[in-house]
């Protein structure tokens, strides 16, 4: 019946409810866990799940494990058992690391090893998608189904899941319509909207580009601090508004807007990450602490833009190699990479630094 919503609707509504602090359902082939986003759990809500009569866990990406000494027996995660007289501080002290340096003991720290951590790994990346902290108290219930229809609660099957969550949505063209702007009044805004309800994309077109030549483009991720707020941390502002500079000035060009904010992660992670490289860590660090990698971000979106527009290859404006693996990966073809090298400042010198030795980027 096509009033029943799809796996890509039940998703959207699970990262809402995770980002609520509402417990979801998984269901796997061999069993089912309430999952429930570490940062967003209640004391009340952590009542209930200990009434369940189930260990809860909590589950941690290696990132993050590694930071607190834990062990990720799973490898890419770890599932860390909450003691029966642990409350809501300390599950939030393990899921968040602003205090790491001001109580830096907080185990011993138990992680269950055997079976299976399926559910755990898709609590994980269901957190992700929702810009959360990535960790979650799981706790195991023998009837899914049953716990779904009794609490009315979101039920997410792993099998049909998985696929969506390791795949980028498909993006759709919302409108398109004429904007002037300061670098051109010859300017073109396209919105596009992902079909999983995830944040739209933005593609400013400058001028009429030839199709049949390579594109003057850009892959430029959100940056509000930067790019609305001038921030002086990062280079962003300074690249974004050179890169439609240089559009202007050729007569042509495409920058894609890319809502990923802090290299995928969000902007209250982003900020996170801030107050921890304000602590003595560098960008890469304060990521890792958190329990993210270094950059969680796809830019496959931007190639997918760029083929929906009918471009089929770039000048490139990036300092980045890895934008261009991805485009010739993806069929975009990269006529030639131009270097974007603006915005250095005293408070950015050492962030710039690190994205240059830990990340590749070439400055």
């Amino acid at each position: 019946m096509s009033l029943l919503p799809d796996i890509n609707e039940l998703l959207a509504r699970a990262r809402a409810d995770l980002r609520m602090g509402v417990p979801v359902v998984l269901q796997g082939e061999d069993g089912a866990a309430l999952a429930v986003a570490a940062e967003t759990l209640t004391d009340e809500r952590l009542g209930d799940l200990r009434a369940l009569d189930a260990t809860p866990v909590i589950a941690l990406t290696a990132r993050r494990a590694d930071t607190l000494k834990a062990r990720a027996y799973d490898g890419d995660l770890a599932r860390v058992e909450i003691p029966a007289d642990a409350d809501l501080d300390w599950i939030r002290a393990l899921a968040d690391p602003a205090d790491d340096l001001i109580a830096p003991m907080k185990g011993p720290l138990s992680s269950q090893r055997g079976g299976t951590a399926a559910l755990h790994r898709l609590a994980i990346a269901l957190v992700k998608s929702a810009r959360l902290l990535p960790a979650v108290v799981v706790v195991p219930v023998a009837d899914g189904a049953g716990v779904t229809a009794q609490y009315g609660l979101t039920r997410i099957v792993q099998r049909l899941a998985v696929p969506h969550l390791d795949e980028r949505s498909p993006l759709n063209e919302v409108v398109h319509a004429r904007l002037p702007v300061e670098a051109s009044e010859a300017g073109r805004l396209h919105i596009y909207r992902p079909e999983d309800g995830a944040e739209e994309h933005y593609a400013i077109e400058i001028g009429r580009p030839d199709r049949a030549k390579p594109v003057l483009a850009r892959l430029h991720s959100a940056c509000f601090t930067g790019d609305v707020l001038g921030s002086l941390k990062c280079d962003c502002g300074p690249q974004l508004r050179g890169a439609l500079a240089q559009m202007g000035a050729e007569g042509a060009g495409v920058l894609l807007y890319l809502n990923q904010e802090g290299r995928g992660i969000g902007l209250a992670n982003k900020m996170r990450a801030y107050s921890l490289q304000d602590q003595g860590f560098d960008t890469v660090e304060a990521n890792h602490r958190l329990g993210f990698e270094d950059d969680e971000r796809d830019f496959r979106l931007g190639a997918d833009i760029l083929r929906e527009l009918g471009f089929s290859s770039v000048r490139l404006l990036t300092n980045n190699p890895k934008k261009i693996a991805m485009m010739e990966k993806t069929g975009i073809a990269v006529a030639e990479r131009v270097p974007l090298k603006v915005g250095e400042t005293a408070h950015n010198r050492a962030y710039l630094a690190t994205k240059a030795k830990k990340s590749g980027h070439l400055l």
